[in-house]
């Protein structure tokens, strides 16, 4: 994937003609190269045939729920990044949109700037996360192979979205250090607004259950209150929170 402004694919996935005409215009002059349907028929035609770096989805589409699309969409490519654009702002439809493998979310109505803004930061946190040649990095039995892209507790490869993954990784690279929410919130989210931390956490739930645990009864993610999380070794004598 190419991450420059003016060599990004943004996918526009909007049924409303002159929402769609704004959005790309906006993102148009903005540098990036914009490929707008209307439909998620057509949105999963480009994501199959075109080399897309992002994805910005509305949620009410003529012909699939928003959910279902967001679904599909991870189906045919897991790790191009998805903004949702939507109205709806109650905490169940933006736990559910997380956890069916959005990156972010962006509440309508906003500003050209706004938009522009959030597909940069998007853009920028997936450059960050390309494969490298680092060495895999093992913890108590988990080993997270950046260059692969591949987690595995003992020899269970875990099926993780690009954020998940990027997520533990960066979370096993501090091992045993505490990583706070801020920074998460700078480094994995490109945003310093305290209403991140509600994302954060739902990624981090999301995460414990890919790993076989809770936060009632962690392994490797412990939670440290009001600060944020590390990732141990299950079988070290520091184990407890």
């Amino acid at each position: 994937m190419v991450y420059g402004a003016c060599m990004a694919l943004v996918l526009l996935v909007e049924d409303d003609h002159a929402v769609r005409r704004a959005m790309t215009e906006a993102l148009r002059d903005a540098g990036y190269v914009v490929q707008p349907v209307g439909t998620a028929v057509d949105a999963l035609g480009t994501v199959t045939k075109d080399q897309v770096d992002l994805v910005v989805l509305d949620l009410g589409l003529p012909d699939f729920d928003g959910y279902e699309t967001l679904r599909m969409l991870r189906g045919v490519d897991k790790d191009v990044p998805v903004i949702i654009a939507t109205a709806r702002t109650d905490e169940p439809t933006i736990v559910k949109l997380l956890n069916e493998g959005a990156d972010d979310y962006i509440t309508k109505p906003f500003s050209s700037d706004v938009l522009t803004a959030r597909v940069g930061a998007v853009l920028r946190r997936a450059k960050a996360a390309e494969p490298d040649t680092e060495q895999p990095i093992e913890v108590g039995g988990l080993v997270v192979d950046r260059a692969r892209r591949e987690a595995r507790p003992g020899h269970v490869l875990l099926d993780l979205s690009r954020r998940l993954f990027d997520l533990l990784a960066y979370l096993a690279e501090r091992s045993p250090n505490v990583v706070t929410k801020a920074e998460l919130r700078s480094e994995l989210w490109g945003d310093s607004a305290q209403h991140v931390d509600q994302t954060i956490d739902v990624h981090v739930s999301w995460l414990r259950r890919k790993l076989g645990e809770t936060a009632a009864n962690p392994r490797y993610i412990h939670t440290v209150r009001g600060v944020g999380f590390k990732l141990i070794d299950p079988c070290s004598a520091s184990s407890s929170a």
